[in-house]
């Protein structure tokens, strides 16, 4: 957190003299369009579109039209993150914009909270990867914890060092497994619309009277809406890496435009797939609904779905690892994380420092995996920080009117992404009080305890030189340049 006298290394461990220690400019919009479709789409619509349709009370046309509001309020978001991206294409996302518009204590609370639920966001993936990628070699046993533990260890940490080697290798990996994933999500699709052209008429009667059944209240619908934002978590994801981005002012809006509208038809047909296979009760009663679809659509190769799921996790996995690298890195560079989190690898031009923090922070969730369910109730904050956001981009357009934006929302729909994210932090708190929200709530306030000695009064011990100058000489990084001479 304090800054250290470290620009005599820079010179002794840089590597070439003429180019500058910074992160490169090389994904583009195609490797954008792979990312945020990656990160969004992971083992929710493969598992668990159930609960849309259990708080839609089984009403098929209510279900199907949550699922598509949830796709337009996503892609207004991403609209709004496309503003904010593209007028300050700096790495770090959210953290960036609100500390330009609200001041560096909001920010530090943002990344205080960040700090803990994203790793325990990436334990959480990687432990469900190791539950669908061992499901198939034990059948209906249940594969030994220690097993999955491990495994999802593994994983984490071989992407972890793969995105902190390359990022062309990181982004080569995503274009893989987004592909994997949407082919698997073409074979559901494309199978429910061949059963539904060849349809019973049992099943097209869920369609033809979609809107025939019970219609559910204020509260049903809030939480069906809740379920079907959470599939498309992770829209956000692109304003993490703009600093990375080729011509960001032309590829962040045309990107968001592609990957949003894309999920948003998929995820649709995946759904009206499993309505045409399945009866709405058998949906509600599956664990793992794409599994209980392929079991009755085709029963000889129903074993490659936990594969598909787990490559689908896996793909989501690498890009919320990628972005929250970049989390840290902007955040140390802030003064908010240590220094040695904000230097880059003299060799690869990465931010491994900061790769190696945030994995094993995730470890850390891993081996005590209890913890994870600690966080759930940090759930909330993920809305609070995109209110927050949003209120940034309102409160920069008055602030700061002369501001370059090559890409400007329609402000009424910035105002909407705040009220829509003030009534999805305040709505489980209202309808369900836990004391565990009071908890929450301290936990994120208790980040001012650390702010105050660290950050605004710059407390600093002379050992943290020392051991940021040894991790220095044996991670071969060097400090950004332009940040901290």
């Amino acid at each position: 957190m304090g800054k250290g006298k470290h620009g005599h290394f820079k010179e002794e461990l840089r590597s070439n003299e003429h180019d500058r220690m910074q992160l490169k400019k090389t994904i583009g919009y195609f490797d954008g369009v792979n990312f945020i479709i990656g990160t969004i789409v992971g083992a929710g619509i493969f598992v668990s579109p159930a609960g849309v349709l259990k708080y839609s009370l089984l009403n098929v046309g209510v279900a199907l039209s949550i699922w598509a509001a949830c796709g337009v309020i996503s892609l207004l978001g991403s609209l709004c993150y496309a503003e904010l991206g593209t007028a300050l294409p700096l790495c770090g996302g959210e953290y960036s914009h609100v500390k330009r518009a609200l001041g560096p204590l909001p920010a530090f609370l943002f990344i205080w909270t960040v700090m803990f639920t994203k790793p325990a966001s990436n334990a959480a993936r990687a432990l469900l990867f190791a539950e669908y990628a061992t499901q198939p070699f034990y059948g209906a046993c249940p594969a030994p914890a220690l097993l999955k533990k491990c495994l999802a260890l593994a994983v984490l940490w071989s992407l972890g060092i793969l995105n902190g080697r390359s990022v062309k290798m990181a982004t080569w990996i995503q274009t893989v497994f987004t592909l994997l994933k949407m082919i698997a999500l073409s074979v559901i699709a494309i199978g429910g619309i061949i059963m539904l052209v060849r349809g019973r008429k049992e099943n097209l009667a869920r369609f033809e009277n979609a809107f025939s059944s019970e219609i559910p209240d204020a509260s049903q619908i809030a939480e069906a809406f809740f379920q079907g934002l959470y599939a498309y978590g992770g829209w956000w994801s692109l304003n993490y890496m703009a600093e990375e981005i080729i011509n960001p002012s032309r590829n962040i809006p045309l990107t968001v435009m592609t990957a949003l509208p894309a999920v948003t038809l998929f995820y649709l047909l995946v759904n009206i797939s499993y309505l045409t296979v399945l009866t709405p009760e058998e949906i509600v009663s599956s664990v793992a609904v794409a599994i209980t679809w392929a079991d009755r659509v085709i029963p000889s190769i129903a074993w490659v779905i936990p594969l598909f799921v787990a490559v689908s996790i896996f793909g989501s996995l690498n890009s919320n690892m990628f972005t929250l690298g970049r989390l840290s890195y902007a955040g140390s560079q802030s003064g908010h994380l240590p220094i040695l989190i904000s230097m880059l690898n003299v060799r690869y031009w990465t931010p491994s420092p900061a790769m190696i923090f945030s994995t094993t922070i995730a470890s850390i969730f891993i081996i005590p995996s209890d913890l994870i369910t600690l966080t759930s109730y940090f759930g909330f904050s993920t809305w609070l920080l995109t209110g927050l956001t949003c209120a940034s981009l309102i409160i920069l357009r008055y602030r700061e009117p002369n501001l370059h934006r090559p890409y400007k929302v329609f402000l009424p729909v910035a105002f909407g992404m705040v009220a829509v994210s003030l009534f999805l932090v305040l709505a489980p708190i209202i309808s369900s009080p836990k004391v565990q929200y009071i908890y929450t709530l301290l936990c994120v306030l208790a980040g001012i305890l650390v702010y105050l000695p660290f950050v605004h009064f710059k407390l600093h011990f002379d050992f943290i030189d020392k051991i940021t100058c040894y991790f220095q000489l044996l991670l071969e990084v060097s400090p950004a340049d332009g940040k901290y001479e």
